[in-house]
């Protein structure tokens, strides 16, 4: 199951777990991006606070979280090479968290909803 929020940020629901990054709208409105800022593995995250930045030549972006929990992995890769996210953005996940409250997926988008959303 995958969730977005208003601010464009995705969250891939397994299980307990959820794979938080950009939606590829929003990868597409950032352009190139140069630099993914990241929270560490054990930080929480609370939904509707940031909890990073993602920067492309264009513009620079905090990162909202769409549910809250404990940061349990952080994509690695982005360090590295952060246009992953351009490459695929649903693939290229920025965090895995341990989500505290799954009632909040319920305050978020599904796809249909999503596509609506940023057709307006």
């Amino acid at each position: 199951m995958i969730k977005y929020s208003k601010t464009h940020e995705y969250v891939k629901v397994e299980g307990e777990y959820g794979y938080i990054g950009v939606s590829d709208y929003a990868q597409k409105e950032l352009g190139n991006v140069v630099y993914v800022d990241m929270p560490e593995v054990g930080d929480e995250l609370e939904a509707g606070e940031d909890f990073g930045a993602i920067e492309s030549v264009k513009a620079a972006s905090d990162l909202i979280a769409p549910v809250s929990g404990e940061v349990v992995e952080i994509n690695e890769a982005l360090e590295e090479n952060p246009r992953l996210v351009n490459a695929d953005a649903m693939a290229n996940w920025i965090v895995k968290v341990k989500i505290a409250d799954p009632a909040e997926l319920d305050s978020l988008m599904d796809e249909a909803q999503y596509a609506e959303y940023i057709r307006k």
